[in-house]
């Protein structure tokens, strides 16, 4: 079901029209307004009316998450703070939170956006809804629950945690979605199971699932546990939250809202744009929001841009399921390592669950690997000799993977942490 055909069928040459049109009137507003930009443009000898258009992005500075930081609590708002009539902001567990603020057309265009992402999905308004994103200053649960308020679905705001309740409900409310992350929808998945309750004893039928990079191979596990079809849903506090990019029924890339976000893909070591189908870091820039809009900012996620009409119709530009972040990426003696390398081997054996975590030690100057993989609760009880067959096929699969030896530590099931947030999959001890 496609929301508002309008933009997100529109021709090319109509969205490029619509995004010149916002970019120069975000870029003078940002001059005038927010006393950081102006420092930036005058340092860099640019006026804001040397921006014509999208072709002149690649003069614009970047905007990096330190730059919030560095002007907390509300520095970077373009607008009086009698404007503001939402704050969200980040965790913080690197440094100070990040402070997003919003105003009210900020609100009704976040609302929107949601709104294209769980129609593209397949929500509609007979649905009934279980957001089981976190609540609260987190972006997340209250940026998918106006979406959904305004497609017309019923919205369960449960928050996240409390499993058992998270079940009870599933059951007793006949939850048609369910919107929480990857890691979380896997651990309800698992918990349904223990409990003894099948899939068929539940109503679900689409998972909205996002806020951590997740692999295709955890898609077909949840689809499989849980009998829904799973669509990857983008977004960050900085930007938005929930809503920038959403997957379509194609499941073949994410949708971006270009009408309110430009992205661009750079190489995050030259910082040189990209051409379409290369990978590299996504960088976006917002042209509608009045609260915090902001220019170039790196997200250091890992993705790559298509442009042309998709199967479904939509001509808005889609970027791949995030491959990691920049900042997740390891590198072990030379080598980058992502999280989600290690999350595909593991989903393609059966006798492991996709609950891990990588410890990187420094020994006499050299890095070394080790990857705590949990068993299936059936494998656990086999003899000795099986498990030692299954940590040799796994150390060989990863290596082969990876190019580069580790070693692999199997552990008892349900020994590795969950999260309802995000899943803390790696503890480098380099940095301590």
């Amino acid at each position: 079901m496609i929301w508002n055909e309008y933009i997100e069928c529109s021709s090319r040459d109509a969205i490029i029209e619509r995004q010149n049109k916002g970019l120069r009137k975000m870029v003078e507003r940002l001059y005038f307004n927010v006393p950081f930009y102006r420092k930036k443009f005058q340092e860099m000898e640019l006026s804001p009316y040397d921006i014509k258009g999208i072709e002149d992005l690649h003069k614009l500075p970047f905007t990096y998450k330190q730059d919030l930081r560095d002007n907390y609590p509300m520095g970077l708002f373009a607008v009086p703070q009698s404007e503001i009539v939402r704050l969200h902001a980040s965790s913080g567990t690197t440094g100070k939170q990040t402070v997003v603020g919003y105003t009210r057309k900020d609100l009704d265009m976040w609302s929107e956006v949601v709104a294209r992402c769980l129609s593209s999905a397949g929500v509609v308004h007979k649905d009934i809804v279980q957001i089981a994103y976190g609540y609260g200053l987190f972006t997340g649960g209250l940026g998918l629950h106006y979406g959904t308020e305004k497609i017309g679905a019923s919205v369960i705001p449960i928050s996240g945690g409390n499993t058992h309740r998270q079940l009870q409900t599933m059951q007793d409310l006949g939850s048609t979605v369910l919107a929480c992350t990857p890691s979380y929808a896997l651990y309800l998945a698992e918990s349904l199971e223990k409990s003894g309750i099948t899939k068929d004893q539940i109503k679900l039928r689409v998972g909205i699932f996002g806020a951590e990079s997740w692999t295709d191979e955890m898609r077909r596990e949840l689809e499989k546990k849980l009998g829904i079809k799973a669509f990857d849903i983008y977004g960050l506090s900085e930007i938005m939250g929930p809503g920038v990019a959403c997957e379509c029924e194609c499941q073949n890339g994410l949708h971006v809202n270009e009408d309110h976000f430009i992205p661009e893909i750079i190489d995050p070591i030259t910082l040189e744009p990209l051409p379409e189908g290369q990978e590299g870091e996504l960088v976006f820039t917002t042209i509608t929001k009045e609260g915090l809009p902001l220019l170039r900012y790196r997200t250091r996620d890992l993705s790559t841009l298509h442009y042309g009409t998709c199967s479904c119709g939509r001509t808005l530009v889609r970027m791949e399921k995030c491959k990691g972040r920049t900042d997740d990426m390891l590198i072990i003696r030379g080598v980058n390592v992502f999280p989600s390398q290690i999350e595909s081997v593991l989903l393609s054996m059966h006798e492991t669950s996709p609950h891990y975590q990588l410890i990187v030690e420094r020994i006499n100057n050299l890095d070394i690997l080790e990857v705590h993989v949990e068993m299936d609760e059936h494998f656990f009880a086999d003899e000795i000799r099986k498990i030692e067959g299954l940590n040799k096929r796994i150390k060989h699969n990863i290596e082969n993977t990876l190019g580069i030896s580790v070693t692999i530590k199997l552990v008892e099931p349900n020994t590795i942490e969950r999260s309802e947030n995000k899943a803390k999959r790696i503890i480098d001890n380099r940095k301590k």
